[in-house]
């Protein structure tokens, strides 16, 4: 049974693995993850050309990581690449920005984002609005200082993420909050016994929408040959 491909398309391994770990265990008994992480770049992105570099990187890890895949997972927030890989092979790709937003926006939600990377917020916009959901975006709220230097203190990310989640449902009137970010999945996860609206965690929403198209490819062929 071939695996799904997760591309983290910064340099850190160690984010790769704990990203695999997530997809994994969102995924049960269903096929396995491998994950691949982009050779140049930089550990964390954070700012809007580290995004868009990012695009042609996750084509070069797609290629090297060859054609055998059930499906593949771009897993950093702002889907760099997506749209290129769906234009390069017949398998299903998601990616954990658009996954999120969507199932964020379930059922007419209004929703928001908390994330770490102010310099990402106008990209980030940009993803909603080509997504047709503005009208439900409640908008985005940022933690403090520096993200990358955040990101190496998991409770602090995590208390200055729940102060940002506080923010989108008490002021902002959000009825469901997306974290963004893959490096912020850990926090995602604990976040949710914190508070009384869901809250997104990015990689398992990209799991559960891959496995939604998975199970609709056979369905797809049967009609094409009849």
């Amino acid at each position: 049974m071939p695996n799904i491909l997760l591309i983290n398309p910064n340099t850190s391994t160690s984010t790769t693995e704990m990203m695999v770990a997530i997809a994994t265990s969102a995924l049960g008994s269903g096929r396995p993850v491998t994950g691949y992480t982009a050779q140049t770049g930089v550990g964390m992105i954070v700012q809007a050309e580290e995004l868009l570099a990012a695009a042609q990187e996750v084509q070069h890890t797609w290629r090297r990581a060859g054609a055998d895949w059930a499906g593949i997972i771009v897993s950093a927030f702002g889907d760099p690449g997506m749209e290129q890989l769906r234009a390069s092979t017949s398998v299903p790709v998601v990616g954990i920005c658009e996954a999120s937003l969507l199932e964020a926006a379930q059922g007419g939600r209004r929703f928001g984002i908390a994330t770490v990377t102010p310099a990402l917020a106008q990209l980030i916009q940009q993803r909603v609005d080509a997504l047709g959901l503005a009208a439900q975006y409640t908008g985005i709220r940022l933690t403090p200082g520096d993200p990358r230097v955040l990101a190496t203190h998991p409770a602090q990310l995590e208390a200055e993420l729940a102060m940002a989640v506080n923010a989108c449902i008490g002021q902002d009137g959000a009825q469901a909050v997306v974290i963004g970010g893959g490096p912020l999945a850990q926090a995602a996860a604990q976040l949710q016994a914190r508070t009384g609206v869901p809250i997104i965690e990015p990689i398992p929403a990209a799991v559960r929408q891959l496995l939604g198209r998975l199970q609709a490819r056979p369905i797809a062929k049967s009609l094409a040959n009849r």
